[in-house]
């Protein structure tokens, strides 16, 4: 009387926890890809047709499609962890109270002493020339305009759409199904992956993403929510691109200030930005210790 059981059950094993009953992470995480890509054809073929791009500067076409893109990682996340993971959204890390708030500014901070001391650290070995300010070109109100679009863009609309997908859904769900080592190293290297079409990538760069994605997965593995990670990974962009002048992974954005890095590139990162250098190995390991340090008594007090 068994057997028609025992057959069912080695049908669905490859695919189903014994434990629940839901897909396995590896599954899970195929089918929030997938929606992922229906949702960005869905609001591609809705939203953009709607919108007149060609007219607009490339800084406000930007904004709109990582917002869409932001929209379609949300939704087929909220999605995902309703259904498929069978669990809250808010659970990935998303708690918001007064320590969620100093947390994001935590990180936003770090980010931008950690950029400061890279920026410093090569103008002081002569690596890096600067050149100016924006606002001695341009009137105020543009220098404003276009850092807070930058802010917005490449700080916020990013970090949001990256944390919640890869520090968020996928590290967790890898973590549920194997172990968080193998969920750190997996989707530090899906991210990097990701970076691998950016403009003047090389393995270095790839590298040094990789270890990126290890120190942004840090802040939650410290406090389980994603607010450090969140705030470090805006900053970053942010202070990185727009206030320091690097390349962003490859791309150009506004800069507040003006500079050349004429360094050696597997050091500085040249036309990819201090990720593709070896300075970010010294920044990720004093932002490491400092998120640490930061976090102190934070994992002990969730157990408790």
């Amino acid at each position: 009387m068994s057997r028609p059981s025992t057959w069912r059950s080695r049908l669905t094993k490859p695919f189903f926890s014994p434990k629940e009953q839901r897909l396995r992470a590896g599954w899970r995480i195929l089918a929030q890809l997938i929606l992922l890509r229906i949702l960005i054809v869905v609001l591609g073929l809705v939203i953009y047709p709607r919108l007149s791009l060609k007219n607009l500067p490339d800084d406000i076409t930007s904004l709109i499609n990582y917002t869409l893109w932001a929209l379609a990682v949300t939704l087929s996340v909220f999605l995902a962890r309703r259904y498929l993971d069978r669990r809250a959204f808010i659970s990935l890390g998303l708690c918001w109270n007064r320590q969620a708030l100093l947390d994001l500014l935590f990180g936003f901070g770090l980010a931008g002493f950690l950029m400061g001391l890279i920026y410093n650290l090569e103008w002081m070995a002569g690596w890096l020339r600067f050149e100016g300010f924006a606002w001695q070109q341009l009137p105020w109100y543009s220098v404003i305009f276009q850092s807070l679009v930058g802010l917005v863009s490449l700080g916020v609309t990013v970090s949001w759409l990256e944390e919640l997908s890869d520090r968020g859904y996928i590290l967790q769900n890898l973590k549920d199904g194997l172990n968080l080592p193998w969920a750190l190293f997996l989707s530090s290297v899906m991210f990097a992956a990701r970076h691998l079409g950016n403009p003047n990538t090389t393995w270095i760069s790839t590298l040094g993403i990789f270890l990126a994605g290890i120190f942004l997965a840090y802040g939650w593995i410290r406090t389980r929510q994603l607010w450090i990670s969140l705030g470090l990974h805006a900053g970053w962009n942010f202070f990185e691109g727009i206030v320091f002048g690097f390349p962003v992974s490859g791309f150009q954005s506004f800069q507040l200030i003006k500079q050349t890095v004429s360094g050696p590139e597997w050091i500085t990162g040249g036309n990819f930005g201090p990720e593709a250098g070896f300075v970010v190995i010294l920044a990720i390991a004093i932002g490491m210790i400092l998120i640490y340090w930061w976090s102190q008594g934070r994992l002990r007090s969730l157990r408790g």
